[in-house]
């Protein structure tokens, strides 16, 4: 009996917000929360309403565990963007005033974002160039506020482009801001795509049940087995003292950054996709085999589509596009790629990365219009793929060592150190010191370029197995992570964006 309140308070501890331990999908915590969910989920099937309710509720509580209070930033988005599209239809044959209430919502919006993510920033670089002494403010960055508020603006904007009608009833636009699988790292959900399915009749096919869970179990290991692991045994080491180590570490580094990004954000990305699934909804595809392009631009209709999609569909195209020739089409993409890495966070890193992909896409634009492809020979094309694919890949990842270094000084001494200090022989050594992270690495990249149909035999072959045996493969799954990992499970990269 003595032991009953302790339990309790443990309990209530785990259930509480912990700002060292945000709730993610890859945590035991919330393999807990999911299943007493789906359970009262199933029961709801039929009363829409009250389904739509609770998932909302839980989400929001989802999001509290993510981000404590500040989920009234959350209702503050959805109550405001819902009552202002409904005003920007009604006043759509004025066309100024619709104008006007767009401006009001892109504002709103916009400053809340502004305010937590770059107060600070801002406000020291004013301090630099005035030369005056800045103490940068204690501000809470609450968790993926970048997405939901992104994904209620083009909602607002949808309406206003009349490419869309308003929502009539909150709760559905509550439910469709805050639904937890895509709330805090994407994917950048359309209206268009996702307002259609709140109130369809729930329908749940075994199908759905099967491809659902093999985007978690692929989410599951991508982040937890390969992402983590890679991440704290070494990449983290290498990019924290980048002069400690050889060129070679440092090139190993970056090959293991790049794998460890894509590996913990598609990883997200899939296993929202294979919750929504699991509760009867879809979600569109987010990655695409990003390191197969054959081209920048390839590689961004590849690499977190929701976004890239979203800053063509509201900045890019907006701007003017290509529409006022090529030098005002240079200007706007640099413009969209360098606001893509302020989205990504206040620094200069960031700002730098963007920087460097605008410039990529402005070239291989002006390659591809100074050199259009060719109608060659089969075996022209497949000789050229393969370089194309390596190039690329290279160019990706040398704009992934400022966007991961701590400082700009941190990311030029890790070119340093692989251009002046490669000493390529100390290749056996560290495979010999770090035989996990290297066959982790090459395991990686060796499932990630292969053909996307055995991907997909894999997909089919999983959604007809029974209900026993997907839960024994996700048992599996869950069992692996246990044994592999070596530390707290870590928070998703894109958590801080």
């Amino acid at each position: 009996m003595t032991d009953t309140p302790h339990i309790l308070d443990n309990i209530l501890q785990q259930l509480t917000y912990n700002p060292s331990e945000p709730l993610i999908f890859s945590s035991g915590l919330f393999l807990w929360l999911f299943l007493g969910f789906v359970a009262v989920y199933a029961l709801m099937g039929r009363t829409t309403t009250l389904r739509l309710l609770f998932v909302t509720l839980f989400s929001y509580y989802f999001y509290y565990k993510s981000s404590g209070i500040y989920f009234y930033l959350l209702a503050a988005v959805t109550v405001s963007d819902f009552f202002i599209a409904r005003a920007i239809h009604s006043s759509c044959d004025r066309r100024w005033l619709s104008r006007l209430w767009l401006t009001l919502s892109i504002v709103l919006d916009l400053s809340l974002l502004a305010y937590f993510k770059y107060t600070n920033f801002f406000a020291q670089t004013l301090a630099d160039i005035i030369g005056r002494n800045f103490q940068p403010l204690d501000i809470f960055l609450p968790v993926g506020i970048s997405f939901f508020t992104f994904q209620s603006l083009s909602y607002t904007i949808d309406v206003y482009r009349r490419q869309i009608t308003p929502l009539t009833n909150l709760l559905d636009y509550a439910f469709y801001v805050s639904f937890f699988p895509q709330l805090v790292a994407g994917p950048i959900v359309r209206a268009r795509d996702f307002l259609p399915q709140i109130r369809r009749p729930l329908c749940i096919t075994s199908q759905m049940v099967g491809t659902g869970t093999y985007y978690i179990i692929g989410g599951l290991l991508k982040k937890s087995v390969v992402s983590d692991y890679i991440s704290i045994n070494f990449v983290e080491r290498v990019f924290d003292q980048p002069t400690l180590y050889s060129g070679f570490e440092n090139l190993m580094a970056v090959y293991g950054y790049a794998l460890q990004i894509y590996c913990d954000f598609s990883g997200y990305s899939d296993m929202a996709i294979g919750l929504a699934l699991l509760l009867g909804y879809r979600f569109p595809q987010n990655f695409n085999a990003p390191y197969k392009a054959t081209s920048i631009s390839d590689f961004w209709h590849r690499w977190h589509i929701s976004l890239s999609t979203w800053l063509k569909d509201y900045l890019y195209i907006p701007l003017g596009g290509n529409r006022h020739g090529r030098p005002r089409q240079y200007l706007n993409l640099m413009l969209t790629m360098l606001l893509g890495g302020l989205w990504h966070g206040a620094s200069p890193s960031y700002i730098l990365w963007g920087g460097m992909h605008g410039l990529m896409l402005c070239i291989d634009k002006l390659r591809m219009q100074l050199m259009p492809p060719s109608r060659g020979s089969k075996s022209a094309h497949t000789w050229h793929t393969p370089i194309a694919i390596i190039i690329t890949f290279h160019l990706v990842c040398l704009a992934w060592i400022p966007f991961r270094s701590q400082t700009t000084a941190d990311a030029l001494a890790m070119l340093t150190q692989i251009i002046h200090h490669f000493q390529p022989q100390v290749a056996m050594q560290w495979l010999c010191g770090y035989p996990t992270v290297a066959a982790l690495i090459a395991a990686g990249y060796i499932i990630h370029i292969l053909p996307q149909r055995w991907s997909r035999t894999l997909r089919h072959f999983m959604s007809q197995l029974p209900l026993p045996l997907l839960a024994l493969c996700l048992v599996a799954a869950i069992y692996l992570v246990a044994q592999i990992k070596t530390t707290d499970i870590q928070p998703f990269i894109y958590f801080q964006f």
